[in-house]
């Protein structure tokens, strides 16, 4: 590559040189106003060709750095007008090699301008992506062309695609759902400004979801429509638990509705006379009592479940005794296990094996069962209490078995459910559906334990709980 002055004489005898092939003549003394105004448009003509040729390859960073290191070596000075004649010749060229190392200067401090400038660019796209990537919703954005040009992790999972691969890929070739597809391309040809939400459901490897779908039209420098931006926030658990809070109420209205009815009822009967004799009036108000009762322990079972659930419930965990507590239980059921003559037979472990539990939620639970297993088990039939020890797996085991009527198979995973009742067993007694529901509560959320239940139709069944044993 040239350098110093070299490079700049030979710019000067190329327009020179050129010069001398238009007017024809050499010396410039002897060209008339005409050749010189000629010699002197033909060198600013090509100077500015070359300014532009230098102008645009400075713009690229490594050459104009070595134009910028050239300028400082060879520290540029003008040509000296000896000759009067050729004066504004001299002049000319001089200030056309002034222009051009100002143009030089100035084009590399727009390019180190640029750097900073897409330095920056960058340092803020790295932000950008970052955020969308540590965001746990679906991110996909898309250009004029419904081209993916950027998604997180969130959404590679729930369309099943690989992010690496991805990038710059037309959508119907990366997304296999026809609906999210469609919707992105409406909202890109909307024009549209402003966002779109809609609810979608979307097959995935953990099965069909439901998303709230959050579209938006990007803009770019000239508000032209750029791409879309769409969100995938996923509801499904937000749904079920909405469609569950819709169950709860739908279910209590219904379970307090029931006595309130035979309540009403018999009251109003009392009230008309309907009760002529005190037998009869003894009567209504052991109905209105007993109804009266259940309702109250509807809504007990309720509160404790709900206090239960939102972590409300007091809790004082001490070292017990499940024979203890069982036997507790008995002594309080036993008047009820004998109205219907149904034998109770214990086989209980010693006493001095121990469970850290709060006794009185425990013993309710405990209480539940056996309550149950007493109502759908037939005059002269028999309950079992029984208590195993695993030393093993240092697990203390409570069972209580009965030769009721059993739990169809269909029923059994349903049988913990709130308000669930199987219909098979209806008519044999009554209940509000919560006694289970609390018994699961009270020995899987407040004590970390396991509930089981098994059972046979016509033959009886066997509803478990494990603890941990003291150490």
């Amino acid at each position: 590559m040239l350098r110093g002055r070299t490079y700049y004489i030979l710019i000067f005898l190329l327009l020179v040189g050129g010069s001398a092939s238009i007017c024809g003549s050499w010396p410039p003394s002897r060209w008339n106003d005409g050749q010189l105004a000629g010699a002197v448009t033909f060198m600013l003509a090509a100077g500015m060709g070359m300014l532009s040729i230098i102008s645009a390859r400075v713009r690229m960073q490594k050459l104009a750095a070595r134009v910028v290191q050239m300028i400082e070596q060879t520290k540029l000075s003008f040509i000296d007008a000896s000759d009067s004649e050729s004066a504004p010749f001299i002049a000319a060229v001089n200030d056309l090699v002034n222009y051009v190392e100002k143009s030089v200067s100035d084009a590399s401090l727009a390019v180190k301008e640029l750097e900073i400038q897409l330095k920056v660019a960058t340092a803020q796209r790295q932000h950008a992506e970052a955020i969308i990537y540590s965001i746990s919703d679906g991110v996909l954005v898309t250009d004029p062309f419904d081209e993916l040009v950027l998604a997180n992790e969130s959404a590679a999972k729930t369309f099943n695609f690989d992010l690496e691969k991805a990038n710059r890929r037309p959508i119907d070739s990366v997304i296999c759902d026809a609906k999210t597809i469609e919707l992105i391309r409406e909202m890109r040809q909307s024009d549209s400004t402003g966002r779109r939400i809609v609810e979608h459901q979307i097959k995935t490897a953990e099965g069909v979801r439901t998303y709230k779908m959050t579209l938006s039209c990007v803009a770019d420098q000239n508000d032209e429509p750029a791409g879309v931006v769409a969100v995938l926030h996923d509801m499904t658990k937000e749904k079920e638990v909405a469609e569950m809070k819709n169950d709860f109420v739908s279910n209590v209205s219904h379970e307090l509705r029931t006595p309130l009815a035979s309540i009403k009822a018999y009251v109003e009967m009392l009230i008309d006379g309907e009760a002529t004799d005190e037998k009869t009036t003894h009567e209504f108000y052991e109905v209105i009592q007993n109804e009266a009762n259940r309702l109250g322990r509807l809504i007990d079972n309720i509160l404790n479940i709900s206090r239960i659930e939102s972590g409300l419930v007091k809790i004082n965990k001490q070292p017990q005794s499940l024979m203890v507590i069982m036997k507790e239980a008995i002594e309080v059921i036993t008047p009820q296990a004998k109205l219907k003559q149904i034998k109770i037979e214990e086989k209980l472990t010693p006493a001095f094996y121990q469970t850290l539990a709060d006794k009185d939620m425990l013993y309710q639970a405990v209480l539940n069962l056996l309550s149950n297993a007493i109502k759908y088990t037939p005059e002269g039939g028999t309950v079992t209490v029984q208590t195993e020890v695993n030393e093993g797996k240092k697990r203390v085991i409570g069972r209580i078995s009965d030769t009721g009527v059993g739990i169809p198979p269909k029923d059994l995973p349903f049988v913990f459910d709130k308000f669930y009742r199987a219909e098979a067993n209806n008519r044999m007694a009554k209940g509000t559906g919560l006694g289970l529901s609390l018994v699961k509560h009270i020995v899987e959320t407040v004590h970390q334990g396991r509930i089981f239940v098994e059972s046979q139709v016509g033959k009886g069944s066997c509803f478990g709980f494990e603890l941990d044993l003291c150490e």
